[in-house]
């Protein structure tokens, strides 16, 4: 990339602080292990569109058209062997600037995108928010409660069982019954997050959702995330607030270009990632 400052995105939300520690849950059992993940995307150039109306090209004209120089396919290493184990019980934070594969690796975890090589274990159903909760906006969120929920493996009875308590987490009241349409951002990222978790899955895997909530809904979200983590689960967070990762977070991982460059307490490695964006900013501004 070649806009430094445009990478950088993340803010710091003082009132994500709370009083309230961070959970910790004992285990010794691995609930994921990502072995020298290596995931890459081919992007094709541009091809030049011609102006006017189309034209019959004839045999001899498609012939030559056939052998014409092709566009050219970039390869991007978006994910560059990344190893790491997951326990059960963790909450682990994803941070990083933008493009640097947060997401990718999200993806590569759930089984969207195959890896180019190196292996993903997972001990249980990953529920990546957002995707295994896809919502459709041209229906009403009743329906949506009732697709995303079945798609994460729950039973008819048991969504009519949690119905109430999904529409009353995302906090939508009756516009369930209105088209997704006509819900705003933060709504539907509400909704995404109550289905997603209404399942209790083994791994939650949450991306940029909670950037839309307000200090209630974030409240409301560490306390489901600790109920989760409390059952025996595993929850992942990418977010570019720092605060809100580290109220919310045991451990973090950062994430630069495709490379693991920390791993552990998320004081720590929060604070070695302000320090190098901070850095990022002076150097841009002085290249100015």
């Amino acid at each position: 990339m070649t806009d430094i400052e445009e990478e950088v995105d993340f803010e710091v939300d003082p009132e994500d602080l709370g009083d309230a520690p961070v959970v910790q849950v004992d285990s010794e059992r691995l609930s994921l292990l990502v072995n020298d993940l290596h995931v890459s995307y081919r992007v094709f150039g541009a091809r030049k569109v011609g102006h006017g109306p189309s034209r019959d090209w004839g045999l001899m004209g498609r012939l030559v058209r056939r052998g014409a120089k092709q566009p050219p396919i970039r390869e991007v290493r978006a994910v560059r062997g990344i190893t790491f184990a997951a326990k059960h019980g963790e909450a682990i934070g994803i941070i990083g600037v933008n493009g640097s594969g947060k997401s990718t690796l999200l993806r590569a975890i759930a089984g969207l995108i195959p890896p180019a090589s190196g292996t993903v274990h997972v001990a249980g159903n990953p529920a990546l928010l957002g995707v295994n909760a896809v919502l459709m906006k041209n229906l009403s969120g009743a329906r949506n409660i009732m697709i995303g929920a079945l798609a994460l493996g729950l039973s008819r009875t048991e969504v009519k069982q949690r119905f109430d308590d999904i529409v009353d987490f995302a906090e939508i009241g009756e516009f369930v019954n209105l088209p997704m349409k006509s819900y705003s951002s933060g709504m539907g990222a509400r909704l995404r997050f109550a289905i997603s978790a209404s399942a209790v899955p083994d791994i939650l895997m949450i991306d940029e959702a909670l950037s839309t909530g307000d200090a209630g809904f974030r409240a409301k979200s560490k306390a489901k995330m600790d109920e989760i983590r409390e059952s025996a689960g595993t929850v992942f967070l990418v977010s570019h607030s720092l605060a809100t990762i580290q109220s919310m977070c045991t451990r973090v991982l950062w994430i630069h270009e495709g490379k693991l460059v920390m791993d552990g307490d998320p004081e720590e490695v929060c604070g070695g990632y302000k320090k190098f964006v901070a850095e990022r900013k002076r150097y841009a501004r002085s290249t100015k």
